[in-house]
C-alpha cells in the first residue's frame, strides 16, 4: 500500500493497515485517517523539505517516523548534483533545490535503527523515459510519489500494489497530468489498484 498524504475515503484506514506493507511520505500526513501502520516512510532528501524535516523534533517523534523500519531518499545525489548548473539557468528560484541532505538522513537511521534505502537515479531516468510518452509539459522532476510507485513495481514485481491518498496535483514543476496518465496505463494493466479517488496534494519543492 502506497500512501499519499492526500484525503483518504471513509473505511480506508483498516484496509491500508491490513497490507503487508504500507508506504507513507514525508512528514506522513496520511496518518491516522489512512491508518498507522508504517513499514517505511519515503522523503525527499534534498532542499527545503529535508532540511525541514530534519531539523523537526516533531518529525523525528512522529509515530509513523518512529515506528517505520525504513526511510527511503528518493532523490539519487549523483543526479541532483548534476542538475544543479541546469537548474541554475533555468529555475534560479530553486536555488537550494539540489541542496544534499541524504548522509544526514543516513545518520538518522543510524541513531534509530532504520534501514536507510536511496532510490537510484536509474529508477528516476526510467519514469522519465516513461512520463514521455504523455508528452508532459515543462518539468523539473518527477513527484516523490511517481518515483516510489516505481521503486515498489521494480522491487515486488509480482505483489498486489494499491495506492491511496494520491489525486496528482500539487507541486506546479512536477508533470502530474502525465503521472496521472501513466499511472492510469498501470491500472489497465493490472500492474495497480486505486483505493479511491483522493487528492495528492504536495508541498513546496516536490514532497
Amino acid at each position: 500500500m502506497i500512501v499519499g498524504n492526500g484525503d483518504i475515503e471513509e473505511g480506508g484506514a483498516g484496509i491500508i493497515d491490513a497490507a503487508d506493507i504500507v508506504i507513507r511520505f514525508n512528514d506522513c500526513r496520511s496518518y491516522g485517517a489512512g491508518g498507522s501502520r508504517t513499514d517505511a516512510v519515503a522523503v525527499c532528501n534534498t532542499g527545503r523539505p529535508a532540511k525541514s524535516m530534519l531539523g523537526s523534533r516533531e518529525w523525528r517523534a512522529h509515530p509513523g517516523v518512529v515506528s517505520a523500519g525504513e526511510i527511503w531518499s528518493v532523490r539519487d545525489p549523483e543526479k541532483f548534483a548534476a542538475m544543479r548548473a541546469p537548474l541554475a539557468v533555468s529555475h534560479p528560484e530553486l536555488d537550494d533545490f539540489c541542496d544534499d541532505y541524504t548522509d544526514e538522513f543516513s545518520v538518522f537511521c543510524a541513531d534509530t535503527g532504520k534501514t536507510h534505502v536511496v532510490i537510484g537515479k536509474a529508477v528516476h531516468e526510467a519514469v522519465d523515459a516513461s512520463l514521455s510518452a504523455f508528452a508532459p509539459s515543462h518539468y523539473v522532476v518527477p513527484s516523490s510519489g511517481m518515483i516510489v510507485i516505481a521503486e515498489v513495481l521494480n522491487t515486488y514485481a509480482e505483489a498486489e500494489v494499491t495506492l491511496a491518498g494520491f489525486g496528482h496535483s500539487g507541486w506546479e514543476w512536477h508533470p502530474f497530468s502525465a503521472e496521472r496518465q501513466l499511472v492510469d496505463s498501470y491500472i489497465a494493466a493490472g500492474r495497480l489498484t486505486r483505493l479511491g479517488g483522493e487528492t495528492l496534494v504536495s508541498s513546496s519543492q516536490g514532497a
